[in-house]
């Protein structure tokens, strides 16, 4: 079987709902999303619901086996050795993504299965990025999220104190659904300096058990993050805005933080996956990012220190059929080929027939005082106030 070609298919869609964080609380309410697929000889395709330039790369895997796919990852990555992996993280993502579908649909297997996972299921955290949700969606968004069993949740703060206490117990309540003693996590999107996240966090410690709090200071800040973590109750989490290996091996070796957030975004399966097992060797926990179709949970499934997947769920598959749901708090992945994953054609020919006309940034710009002061709300930014 041999590489023979590719195609790849951009569009934009509405969200169900808007999702906002700290830097831009009023939210927006779409994105952009893409495909690539991966074509055989055989007429068999893997499928990436992601999408970079891949033309300057797709030459190095023309013509090879598909299933040779940390081989071809790697010829990728040498590839880009000089202008940097970062900068080409995107496209070898897709094509690693891709690669690996395919490889699990060659077997005839879902791809956790490939990856030697024992079972086809991750733990999942409710994730709503939902600073801009009043206090009563709050509560619904949690609420729904313990119906399914999912008794951890990560709330977005950072500009109000006295709203994100009240706002963490809405948290709590809704989750107490599914457990007694509820998983509370938060995140403030690189906003807060070190010191004050450390005077922030002795406030919010003293009315809420706080699980873990997510990127408390610069992602690269692996002194600001170590001050963090020694000073705070919390667990330390921090990677998501990382890319490559290399960049995680600052935090990793000073003991900067307790949990490693990982995602496609780094380099595909095959880049996470050993970003996942640095974190392995060190008995570092990791914890998978939110995607489309929550298809990481593939890689998820199979990864030893795996604690829990980011699971946001605000509408984001207009033209995706996928094999998996949310049960007894799991992520629970069925035995369809590969990802599971089809793209309805027909859908998303009306998605780029029809696009939606989008309001705000995306991803969010860096907000007004981060890391100096905090810049409270302005009037009308979110409905709530």
């Amino acid at each position: 079987m041999k590489i023979t070609g590719y195609r790849t298919e951009t569009y934009s869609f509405r969200l169900d709902r808007a999702i906002g964080d700290c830097n831009y609380p009023g939210g927006v309410d779409g994105m952009g999303g893409g495909f690539l697929w991966i074509e055989t000889d055989e007429g068999i395709s893997g499928v990436a619901p992601m999408a970079g330039d891949v033309e300057p790369l797709f030459r190095l895997i023309e013509g090879q086996d598909p299933r040779e796919v940390i081989g071809l990852w790697r010829r990728m990555v040498d590839e880009v050795h000089k202008s940097g992996l970062a900068l080409a993280a995107g496209a070898i993502s897709a094509i690693d993504i891709a690669l690996w579908d395919l490889k699990a649909k060659i077997a005839g297997e879902p791809l956790w299965r490939t990856f030697g996972s024992v079972e086809g299921r991750a733990r999942a955290y409710a994730s709503g990025i939902d600073y801009n949700l009043g206090d009563e969606e709050l509560f619904a968004f949690y609420d729904g999220m313990a119906e399914r069993g999912v008794d951890g949740g990560k709330l977005k703060i950072g500009l109000d104190q006295e709203a994100d206490i009240r706002r963490i117990g809405i948290m709590h309540e809704a989750l107490s659904k599914a457990s007694d003693r509820p998983h509370l996590c938060i995140d403030v999107n690189e906003y807060w300096s070190p010191k004050q996240t450390i005077r922030y966090m002795a406030e919010i410690e003293k009315h809420h058990d706080i699980t873990w709090i997510e990127e408390p200071a610069r992602r690269w800040d692996h002194e600001g993050l170590k001050l963090v973590s020694q000073q705070v109750k919390a667990a330390v989490a921090s990677g998501e805005n990382l890319r490559t290996i290399g960049e995680f091996y600052p935090l990793v070796q000073h003991q900067a933080v307790d949990i490693l957030s990982i995602s496609a975004v780094q380099a595909g399966f095959t880049g996470c996956r050993q970003i996942a097992h640095l974190g392995h060797a060190y008995e570092l926990p990791v914890s998978m990012m939110n995607c489309q179709a929550n298809f990481m949970a593939h890689l998820a499934a199979a990864l030893p220190n795996h604690v829990s997947m980011e699971v946001v769920e605000p509408g984001r598959e207009h033209c995706i059929r996928f094999d998996s749901h949310i049960e007894d708090g799991f992520i629970v992945l069925g035995d369809a080929a590969g990802l599971g994953i089809e793209v309805d054609e027909d859908k998303l020919a009306q998605l780029q027939a029809n696009p939606p006309v989008l309001t705000g940034p995306f991803p969010f710009p860096r907000r007004e005082g981060a890391g100096l002061y905090v810049k409270g709300f302005q009037p009308g930014e979110v409905n709530w106030r």
